[in-house]
């Protein structure tokens, strides 16, 4: 946190060190992105990401979107333009501050920008051998998305998960939950708020993620149960099926 020198903020410990949320899913040689943070840059060279073939968005909030002029570089690596797949009313945003970054490949600026398609989530959809199911979630007031990818679930920026969407969620093996601090906030699940939904969905492993600089990582995770921990940047799962 700008101007904060707490002892999470002070840690020496690297897993204390949070950067904003996203990932990355790999699956039959294809990298898709999740969410665009304003560090995207950083992270991308930090865990040596060289290659994306298609961007997910779950919501328009600025910590999800505000990286996305460096996705620039990964046109220049593959020569082509990247799919963008996002309800309507995060590409409206998207296109309000980004709109150079969806012209026509014929339009200018043709250089030194993104060169991106939008693909409109509006029900299940496939990219590669996969279909990709969306969640809804409540996020304070905001209705946003989670997936689900067959046995993996990311469920980030929640304070309510409707019930319609607990079945969407039922089998999962590996669930990315959002679990922001311990004490209750408006738009986002409390801890223990999460360590209740996470009980309900019943995943062989939760792995919690937007995490504030209220939570030690070592001293929370030795607090709570062995399928149940903060996950930490750069860190990598591997997932059967």
């Amino acid at each position: 946190m700008i101007g904060c020198h707490c002892p999470v903020c002070s840690s020496t410990d690297p897993h204390d060190r949070r950067d904003r949320p996203s990932v990355l899913i790999r699956y039959n040689g294809l990298s898709i992105l999740v969410d665009t943070t304003p560090e995207l840059r950083v992270q991308c060279l930090a865990h040596k990401i060289d290659w994306v073939d298609t961007v997910v968005y779950t919501h328009a909030h600025a910590d999800h979107i505000m990286g996305l002029d460096d996705v620039r570089r990964f046109n220049m690596i593959k020569n082509g333009s990247i799919d963008v797949w996002a309800d309507n009313r995060t590409i409206a945003a998207l296109k309000r501050c980004f709109g150079y970054a969806f012209l026509g490949p014929d339009e200018e600026p043709k250089v030194f920008r993104p060169h991106l398609i939008h693909r409109l989530i509006d029900g299940p959809f496939q990219i590669g051998n996969r279909i990709w199911t969306p969640v809804p979630l409540i996020h304070g007031h905001a209705g946003v998305l989670g997936f689900r990818i067959g046995p993996l679930a990311y469920c980030t920026d929640v304070s309510r998960i409707p019930e319609e969407s607990f079945e969407l969620l039922r089998g999962v093996d590996t669930l990315v939950l959002d679990a922001l601090q311990p004490k209750p906030h408006p738009a986002h699940f409390s801890l223990p708020e999460a360590l209740d939904a996470a009980a309900r969905i019943g995943a062989r492993q939760t792995w919690f993620t937007h995490i504030t600089h209220n939570m030690f990582h070592a001293q929370t995770n030795a607090s709570l149960p062995s399928n149940m921990q903060l996950a930490h940047d750069g860190q990598t799962v591997e997932i059967a099926g």
